[in-house]
């Protein structure tokens, strides 16, 4: 079973490793390597501790985890295992929409499977309840995950050069204007 959760202050060391693996896979090949190989789950676990306890302007961060069959092999039995997260709040560029998502990752082994959606699904309602009328975020343009984005009838709405691990990169920003286009596009389908 895979359940979405609000993040816990404890739940962040999990977080930075997720974060790490999920960067060293879809960045193989588009940031440096040895930026890639420096990367530390603990400096990030750091970082998403005082953004899980920090809730200044809407922020919130919410975990997929998986637990019995869906568990990763080597964690099963202990209850459970953070697979993936999404971060948010209100936007940093208010200008573009209201509501912003800053982080996206789920484990490769739990792509294809609904997970990415139903946090995105948690994000979305979180930015909605706490006011914001519209959604946005940034996708580095390399990314090879940035399609699930469009899937999810995002609109390309501004692009950037960006100088990141001493490269210069184009990222660009999808918005869901108003807010209503992202819940419908992660509702549940029906079964049946």
């Amino acid at each position: 079973m895979i359940c979405i959760r609000r993040a816990r202050a404890t739940d962040a060391e999990a977080i930075g490793a997720v974060h790490v693996a999920t960067w060293r896979t879809a960045y193989a090949g588009v940031l440096p390597d040895d930026y890639l190989a420096d990367l530390s789950p603990l400096r990030h676990a750091a970082g998403y501790e005082q953004a899980i306890t920090d809730r200044r302007n809407g922020h919130a961060v919410f975990v997929a985890v998986a637990s019995g069959a869906d568990a990763p092999a080597d964690t099963a039995g202990e209850g459970g295992t953070i697979i993936g997260f999404t971060s948010g709040g209100r936007a940093r560029r208010d200008w573009l929409a209201q509501g912003e998502v800053e982080t996206l990752y789920l484990l490769d082994d739990y792509r294809d499977r609904g997970v990415g959606r139903r946090l995105m699904r948690a994000m979305a309602a979180h930015l909605a309840v706490v006011g914001c009328r519209s959604a946005m975020l940034w996708v580095l343009q390399d990314n090879p995950s940035r399609w699930f984005y469009q899937r999810l009838h995002g609109r390309p709405a501004a692009q950037e050069a960006i100088r990141f691990a001493g490269r210069t990169m184009q990222q660009m920003a999808f918005v869901w204007d108003p807010i209503e286009t992202l819940l419908t596009a992660t509702a549940a389908a029906p079964e049946g």
